[in-house]
């Protein structure tokens, strides 16, 4: 359970690696970036990691930091500039993140629950689309895409939410059967909302 718990504040370093990388590739290239990036994720994971955290607490902070964000991005460059792509792209891309889930989860082995929890959202996705995106389309693209994931997070609250509270209480299969259908309720009413605004 703590472990789900720290998770929950996990989006703040997710949140830290997006706006770094947003902000950075606008001047850097994406070697620059990531350090940077990964850097301000590393930092938020530490300084998270020795916070007394409650469910409660880690929620409002989750959910404050997913409030301020789209207010951290830069404004995104547009039209930006593509490039034909070869054809083992896609190939690179997909060995790009699995080496770094196989990473994660190695790593997440011989840490214990609370850096378990922290490391439950090491930005793989954003990693990888980031860095393959700036080399493809440019900063504008890469800004515009960081700042639009920033919605699939809700879905992982209300997941990491049912199982910080359900799990002692309610079992394994139970606990992550409503956390399942927690996060998919709450990731489609936040596409709903974002596509009423959209009009």
């Amino acid at each position: 359970m703590q472990a789900a718990v720290l998770s929950l504040s996990a989006v703040f370093p997710a949140i830290a690696f997006g706006v770094t990388y947003a902000w950075v590739c606008t001047r850097l290239r994406w070697q620059g970036s990531l350090v940077c990036a990964f850097s301000a994720w590393t930092a938020a994971v530490f300084l998270f990691g020795h916070l007394p955290l409650t469910v409660w607490g880690s929620l409002a902070i989750a959910l404050l930091t997913l409030f301020a964000a789209p207010r951290l991005f830069p404004r995104a460059q547009a039209p930006w500039g593509s490039r034909a792509l070869p054809a083992y792209e896609l190939l690179l891309r997909m060995a790009a993140g699995a080496a770094m889930i196989l990473a994660v989860t190695a790593a997440a082995e011989g840490l214990g629950t609370i850096w378990t929890g922290l490391f439950a959202a090491f930005p793989v996705m954003s990693t990888v689309l980031a860095v393959f995106s700036q080399r493809a389309n440019g900063p504008g693209f890469v800004v515009a895409m960081l700042r639009a994931m920033i919605g699939g997070f809700y879905a992982y609250i209300a997941y990491c939410l049912a199982v910080s509270l359900l799990l002692e209480a309610c079992g394994i299969a139970v606990t992550y059967t409503v956390a399942v259908l927690a996060a998919i309720t709450v990731q489609g009413a936040a596409k709903l909302i974002m596509m009423r605004l959209a009009r």
